[in-house]
């Protein structure tokens, strides 16, 4: 194993003229499965090929980062990083943020605002000839029309913004080893556009008609920029599409041309997800970093194991689903022990594996009893409003999962800090004695470290149907439980029950503010995880948001789109400092 080449000295040591693949990335290069550019290098390294990498270019001078590695022999492929770069600027009333989490010593400002379009546009700019991927979060959530909240507009998909000649949306390996696969066959770029989870921007007269799959057609964006109805409309095809085992092509005409969305692929098997994660990586980051400072998102997940990708919550302001797919794909019991042991070797490995989880840390190895159940299904979620009769919600998979990771000799403690779905806990249906009672006991006992994160979003009965969660009395069930179960432990270590809370939502007024503080401070919590929405792009929320309606019942939603009221919606969070006296005396 060694590290990828990222500049000239790394090509001649390695006695290479060019590479087969040139990575641009806005993150820092970590060799570690959670970071989406080192675990796509390493899978194309496993294909054969030879992969550069070029982490954080320097868009701003005479461009000789993009220049380091030359022309691949195959492909640029772009990326902005682990999160889209105008989330990783802004909060979410649009203020810079002083520090960059991906960036060594946390600097800001080491890539730009819309991250994929501007190197893409360096790439083409520098080499018109040379075919560009685009992939990754930025990329895979703007494929069609989409809202952006720091422009306040609706932008064109990203493929025609950048001009790109392919985007990969979700997962990128199978698509990614389809791509290469036909072009070492000789196959032409420019004539490849029916790979599943990818999207291109055609010429109307180069549409092919594809009797493999069903063709649906989008409202075009100039329609969507006429008529937010429309757009609303176009979010309820791709979310229904989207959600099936088997979705349909969509197609979006904008300005001359077509963007072509594919099919995604079917969810991956547990052999092939372990095939990514079973590949060898350093899961440190790249020796050029030493000396600059931590790189605090490395230093959060150094320590952690992902078992799964997918969530089938369909939480309106969440884009996972969107991104990585409704349904869940788990990593054998065995891939995940064999990353535990490879975790400890790590120099500096301290005996902690700080987060064994996913998007949805209990939904491992969940599925559809029925297969043929699921085919028929475009539910956007399998527990909201309530938990799907065919979901198979047994917690036992996971419960075996800890007992294996727990055995091995250098593991002092194993925890789980990604949030759970507590609805899958509380299901009705499971009596006492369940694995979901064990799970929840084995959880407090010995996987929390200090706090238990769950995520009730809200308390207000409306707010909480705009955003797809489950009453808020589900939350004050959980919480008793967990109470109970932690005035029971005798290890003397101090555990809380930790909510997280949203505000300016679509559907929350001041009015729903007030409701929450009250509620939240009838329960003793002076309130510490919270966040203003945000709008991204492909959610419901954001659509919503965008809109002022439900696109779903086309009714009317509010919305606290100025920035003094998403303030003052806030301020009821923090009740209890002295500046917010006023709130105090509402809640008397």
């Amino acid at each position: 194993m060694r590290w990828p080449p990222i500049n000239k000295k790394d090509l001649a040591n390695l006695q290479l003229s060019s590479v087969d693949v040139v990575l641009i990335t806005g993150d820092a290069y970590v060799d570690h499965p959670s970071f989406g550019s080192a675990i796509i290098t390493r899978f194309l390294e496993s294909l054969g090929l030879t992969v550069g990498v070029v982490p954080q270019p320097n868009w701003k001078d005479d461009l000789r980062d993009f220049k380091k590695l030359g022309v691949p022999n195959l492909f640029f492929a772009v990326t902005s990083g682990n999160m889209d770069s105008m989330v990783n600027h802004y909060t979410g009333n649009k203020r810079l943020r002083s520090n960059d989490a991906y960036t060594p010593g946390e600097r800001a400002g080491f890539r730009p605002d819309y991250a994929v379009n501007v190197y893409t546009k360096i790439l083409k700019q520098l080499y018109p000839d040379s075919n560009v991927v685009i992939g990754g979060i930025e990329a895979s959530l703007r494929r069609s029309t989409h809202y952006d909240y720091w422009s306040n507009s609706l932008m064109p998909s990203i493929l025609q913004s950048s001009g790109a000649d392919l985007l990969v949306y979700g997962g990128g390996e199978k698509p990614l080893g389809e791509l290469v696969k036909l072009l070492q066959r000789g196959v032409p770029f420019k004539t490849i556009n029916t790979i599943k989870q990818t999207s291109v921007l055609i010429n109307d007269c180069d549409l092919s008609e594809n009797k493999k799959w069903e063709t649906l057609a989008l409202n075009s964006h100039e329609d969507c920029l006429e008529d937010k109805k429309k757009f609303a409309e176009n979010f309820v095809i791709i979310e229904t599409e989207s959600n099936k085992l088997s979705g349909a092509r969509l197609l979006q005409k904008t300005g001359e041309k077509i963007v072509v969305i594919n099919p995604p692929y079917p969810p991956l098997t547990t052999q092939e997800i372990d095939s990514y994660y079973d590949l060898d990586f350093f899961r440190i980051p790249h020796p050029r970093y030493k000396g600059k400072g931590r790189i605090s998102a490395y230093d959060m997940i150094k320590g952690s194991v992902n078992t799964h990708r997918g969530c089938f919550g369909g939480c309106s302001f969440c884009s996972i689903s969107a991104h990585q797919g409704k349904f869940v794909s788990s990593r054998s019991k065995g891939s995940i022990v064999e990353e535990v042991k490879k975790i400890s070797k790590v120099d500096g490995f301290d005996g902690v594996i700080s987060d064994l989880g996913g998007p949805s840390a209990n939904m491992y190895m969940m599925e559809g009893k029925i297969l043929a159940v699921c085919e028929k299904c475009s539910r956007f979620s399998c527990i909201y409003p309530k938990v799907c009769k065919n979901l198979n919600i047994d917690h036992s998979h996971i419960l075996e999962l800890f007992k294996a990771v727990e055995q091995l000799s250098n593991i002092k403690h194993l925890f789980t800090t990604s949030g759970i779905r507590y609805d899958l806990i509380l299901e009705e249906r499971i009596g006492e004695g369940s694995s979901q009672e064990e799970y929840l006991k084995k959880m407090v006992n010995d996987h929390t470290s200090g706090r238990f994160k769950v995520a009730p979003e809200h308390c207000d009965e409306e707010v909480l149907r705009l955003m797809r969660k489950p009453s808020f009395e589900q939350f004050k069930k959980i919480k008793k439980l967990f109470d109970k179960i932690a005035r029971v432990n005798a290890s003397g270590k101090r555990r809380e029950i930790t909510p997280y809370f949203i505000s300016a939502h679509p559907g929350c007024g001041l009015k729903e503010m007030e409701h929450l503080a009250k509620e939240t401070k009838s329960l003793g919590y002076k309130l510490e995880q919270i966040q203003d929405f945000t709008p991204t792009p492909m959610t419901l929320s954001s659509v919503m948001y965008y809109t002022g309606i439900d696109p779903y019942s086309g009714e009317a939603v509010y919305v606290a789109s100025k920035t003094n009221e998403r303030a003052e919606q806030r301020r009821y969070f923090f009740w209890y400092l002295p500046e917010n006296s006023d709130i105090r005396k509402k809640l008397d």
